[in-house]
């Protein structure tokens, strides 16, 4: 593609503000009734479960998807002229408060983040109807990532990660001549004891990782299946790459200074080496299956 067909794609795909300002009187009643509806919610989950390591990822996600939305919102007017609503949008905002009833008066989590999914997408059909959805499909997919899974499915599938990462972390070290062994889901290396906790080596990291490799498939839309399906399905093994890379981070930082330092700050940092040690290796793969697919092309 040249450059002046891309500079086009780019402005094709670029949010119209002013088609935005446009639906601003129509949809300022519908923002308002979210906003009474769901900033309870809102303010419970920010001041509660998205602040911890394993429900962290919440807000990115959100945030992503919304912004996902909003630059896509120009081709759900272009799709939707004359809107046309869907009957289908009725029953599914009917679920979605009983959903929100429900998570709130019996505080589960799952509901409440359900419930905000399915309300949103049953709004977005009674006002512009199915089209609309088939347009933005995937921001309301990409949202089910911060739905919680239960903690029982969590804690059968994450035991297994976690002694795979620590077995991994035992063996590089060792070859690398550290004096490290392994119990379980705890190393030992030197005078010091870690536990590889759920967040290190847990199924909401490698749902997170997953959340993030299919957002740069959409953001980058290869128009390659192989290339696409290739990229999601190894976004298992960076997942665990990249925890196995945070889990030694972790052990070296309390071997060389210390519980305090590997339990504080640090250990805040070595989340970030995990996220950005994960984009490194989704770029490098892509850039493989992309150089592996020219030459398949050129032969």
């Amino acid at each position: 593609m040249d450059t002046g067909a891309r500079a086009s794609t780019v402005r094709q795909h670029a949010p119209d503000l002013r088609a935005l300002r446009g639906v601003l009187p129509e949809w300022w009643p519908v923002f308002l009734g979210l906003a009474i509806l769901f900033v309870p919610t809102f303010y419970d989950l920010f001041t509660g479960a998205w602040v911890g390591e394993e429900q962290g990822h919440g807000p990115i996600i959100f945030g992503l998807a919304l912004w996902l939305i909003y630059r896509k919102w120009p081709d759900v007017i272009e799709a939707t002229t004359p809107p046309r609503a869907s009957w289908a949008g009725w029953p599914i905002l009917a679920i979605g408060l009983v959903a929100h009833l429900l998570g709130r008066s019996q505080n589960i989590l799952m509901l409440q983040i359900v419930a905000i999914i399915l309300v949103m997408a049953a709004v977005l059909l009674v006002k512009r109807g199915g089209r609309a959805l088939r347009v933005l499909w995937f921001p309301f997919f990409f949202m089910l990532f911060m739905v919680p899974l239960p903690s029982e499915f969590v804690a059968a599938v994450t035991m297994p990660m976690k002694m795979a990462v620590s077995w991994a972390t035992e063996h590089l070290l060792f070859a690398f001549g550290y004096p490290i062994s392994r119990s379980g889901v705890i190393l030992q290396i030197g005078q010091y004891q870690l536990l590889v906790a759920d967040a290190c080596a847990g199924l909401q990291t490698l749902l997170t990782l997953e959340a993030l490799g299919l957002f740069y498939l959409n953001l980058m839309r290869h128009p390659s299946a192989f290339r696409n399906i290739g990229l999601a399905l190894f976004i298992v093994p960076i997942s665990f790459s990249a925890n196995v890379i945070r889990v030694v981070v972790l052990t070296l930082i309390t071997y060389y200074f210390g519980d305090a330092a590997g339990q504080g700050f640090l250990h805040g940092f070595a989340g970030m080496v995990l996220f950005v040690t994960a984009l490194v290796l989704i770029l490098s793969i892509d850039s493989a299956l992309q150089w592996f697919i020219r030459r398949r092309e050129a032969t």
